[in-house]
């Protein structure tokens, strides 16, 4: 059978539906590609961000520390962790302030919340150096780096995690050959009724070191204090209040003494000693020494008994523990120890120093 010849109408209609089939599937596949194309680009711009993402210790792409402080209401810790914060958000981070409130179960908590949020890393002053080995298993064992400020995380002596605080041994010293110099000044040494109070904390390893510096320069140059009964010592736990608490009992059980030389092992513990002598009326003819000197710009306004402090800056060691975690999170190599230097201020140059 002979099909019939297609009229040209009817060919350039099928022409015309192939030629639109053809250029559908064409368009279909152009898109195919663009879409592929996209999605690439989105893949490899999404790896690359989670690449870059700075200090990514656990991959998440993103950068997360908490700052976990024994004591975080006290002025120190609050200015260290307004440093540290600074130093994280500075390179694209969150950071999480805790406060252990010298409690050691809040503190193994905070770390559990910091693995719940996805820490890259922590910085911590921890309320019981008896937890050291604790506190490093439990970071390890979640893959979280630490880091330790102000109080060293260690075991008999070795330190086990890097540590940024202050040389206490020589600050220490300072501070006593500054108190000897006032007593010399002052005719106090061969003075019956002026007596040295030494403030220690003797549970705190980074606290013993300065307390140690202020016996030894002590000692050796008056020696006849100790041998005379006039040196007393108060230990506490860091805080104004048992600060205050303990060094009234000494000033008080001790009457014969109307001019107290103080020196000790935080600031906090100082302004409790200067507050137990103003409230026995003895603290016009008596001198303290504080450490640290970030309360000391009010009490010099005020004129009280504080009579000198170390300034060592909360700030510096808030900025290079978290530095130092960054290093341990990258795997650079890391100083076991950071110590930020100090210089005495007193009412007559703490503008200068202070700022």
């Amino acid at each position: 059978m002979t099909m019939p010849a297609l009229s040209l109408d009817q060919s350039d209609a099928k022409a015309a539906v192939g030629l639109e089939h053809n250029n559908f599937f064409r368009e279909v596949t152009i898109m195919k590609k663009i879409l592929a194309l996209v999605l690439v680009a989105m893949l490899v711009i999404g790896g690359c961000a989670l690449a870059e993402a700075p200090h990514d210790k656990n991959g998440d792409g993103k950068l997360v520390v908490y700052g976990i402080y024994k004591a975080g209401d006290q002025t120190w810790f609050i200015n260290e962790g307004d440093a540290a914060r600074k130093t994280v958000e500075e390179a694209g981070g969150e950071f999480y302030y805790e406060d252990c409130n010298m409690d050691g179960q809040k503190m193994l908590d905070a770390i559990d919340r910091a693995y719940s949020n996805g820490a890259d890393g922590i910085v911590t002053c921890c309320p019981d150096q008896t937890m050291s080995q604790n506190i490093v298993d439990k970071c390890n064992e979640y893959g979280i780096a630490v880091v330790a400020a102000d109080d060293a995380l260690e075991m008999n002596g070795e330190k086990i995690a890097p540590w940024v605080g202050i040389a206490g041994y020589d600050i220490g010293s300072s501070c006593a050959e500054w108190l000897c110099d006032y007593m010399e000044k002052n005719n106090l040494v061969e003075d019956e009724s002026c007596g040295v109070l030494i403030m220690t904390m003797s549970t705190v390893s980074s606290c013993v070191p300065r307390t140690d510096g202020e016996y030894a320069v002590l000692s050796e140059r008056f020696l006849q204090f100790e041998e005379g009964g006039r040196l007393f010592y108060a230990d506490y736990d860091g805080t104004t209040e048992k600060g205050n608490v303990n060094a009234a009992a000494i000033i008080t059980g001790n009457p014969q003494i109307t001019k107290w030389m103080v020196m000790g092992a935080n600031e906090e513990g100082i302004i409790g000693a200067v507050r137990a002598l103003e409230t026995a009326g003895v603290d016009a003819n008596s001198a303290c020494v504080g450490m640290g000197a970030y309360m000391a710009a009010e009490e010099y306004e005020k004129g009280s008994c504080l009579r000198a402090a170390p300034y060592f800056s909360d700030v510096a060691i808030g900025t290079y523990s978290v530095n130092t975690l960054f290093d341990v999170i990258d795997g650079n190599d890391v100083a076991m120890e950071t110590a930020v230097p100090a210089e005495i201020t007193t009412p007559e140059n703490y503008h200068d120093i202070l700022g």
